[in-house]
């Protein structure tokens, strides 16, 4: 831009406007958007009470020191929150969707033995609006901090023309460590192990593309206040493992329950071995009535049908990691037939 000049009687003239091209004009933000890295400065220093990172916050990367680690191993995990997101928009819950956030990733962190140590997400917006992300910021930060995970930083896209007005994008990341000798090998898992389940507080993240279509053939049937239970953030399950580890339980393998079913996700442990298990039927709000109108066998391969939280003990340790949280069940036990199935009680 140019800059002011006098007038012949001493005034300043107003800058002429330029007839070129910014950024901003064609719809991206860089000042607002570096402006947001210190408002949420505080909600990311939240996070760092019993992690510190070892630079400073809003810098190109993050860094922690792995020095209290003798073996360290680095476990990491991507996800996002699927189109459950959709429904939190329409409902203003984007809080909510912070938290699904974390919790989808750092629950994926927690079944490898692992403790997460950092947290960094993507937020794509058609234009900044620093409520919003605040907002999603502060609940990425409760659940952050929850479970002891440094919000690291991330990456917010304006991206105008690409993303459309009241829609937004969200991935996130997460990086755990853990001692080379309390990593998780699934190779020990043996018939007669048993699977201990822990509930869920709804369909959390995954499925909702099928939620969506039942909520939508219900219609006046479900209330708002319905729509909303369904809508509690995914649960973290950090506690029930750090008690896990408390009680030395001697765990073979975990999983946390998401797309595919309680049958795909503990498939990938299994190898050749497999499982019967027995569940009771999820009577939890409006839930039966969802399922009412899904085929049994997609309703199984999609939903966590109850539990979000799965563990494979050693048979004597089962009552030990019955203790360790609320809710806790035998689902069953491993066998030598491969294949998991499910029965509903």
């Amino acid at each position: 831009m140019p800059s002011a000049r006098k007038t012949p009687a001493g005034k300043v003239a107003p800058k002429k406007k330029s007839s070129k091209l910014t950024y901003k004009g064609a719809g991206v933000d860089t000042h607002g958007a570096a402006a947001l890295v210190g408002d949420i400065a505080s909600l990311v220093s939240s996070t760092q009470k019993h992690r510190q990172l070892a630079n400073a916050f809003g810098l190109f990367a993050a860094a922690y020191d792995l020095g209290k680690y003798k073996h360290p191993m680095i476990v990491t995990g991507a996800d996002g929150v699927g189109t459950k997101l959709e429904v939190l928009l329409e409902y203003d819950l984007l809080e909510t969707a912070g938290k699904d956030l974390v919790a989808m990733n750092v629950n994926d962190v927690l079944t490898t033995g692992g403790d997460p140590v950092m947290f960094l997400d993507y937020i794509g917006i058609g234009r900044i609006e620093k409520q919003k992300i605040t907002r999603l910021v502060a609940g990425m930060a409760e659940w952050c901090a929850a479970c002891h995970c440094i919000l690291a930083g991330g990456e917010t896209a304006e991206m105008p023309g690409i993303v459309p007005d009241g829609v937004i994008e969200l991935a996130g990341f997460a990086v755990g460590a853990v001692e080379k000798e309390d990593l998780l090998d699934i190779s020990k898992v043996r018939p007669g192990d048993v699977v201990v389940g822990w509930p869920s507080v709804g369909f959390h993240s995954n499925g909702w593309t099928l939620v969506r279509q039942c909520l939508k053939k219900l219609g006046k049937k479900v209330t708002k206040e319905q729509v909303l239970e369904l809508l509690a953030p995914t649960r973290l399950y950090h506690e029930e493992v750090w008690a896990l580890r408390k009680k030395k339980v001697r765990v073979h393998a975990m999983a946390h329950i998401t797309g595919g079913g309680l049958p795909e996700n503990l498939e990938r442990l299994l190898g050749d071995c497999g499982a019967d298990l027995t569940i009771p039927a999820w009577k939890l709000g409006v839930i039966p009535q969802i399922l009412e109108l899904c085929d049994p066998v997609s309703m199984m391969e999609t939903f966590n049908m109850g539990w979000g939280w799965v563990a494979v003990v050693h048979a004597k340790d089962v009552k030990k990691a019955l203790a360790c949280g609320e809710g806790a069940r035998v689902l069953g036990e491993i066998n030598s037939t491969k294949g998991v199935r499910v029965t509903v009680a």
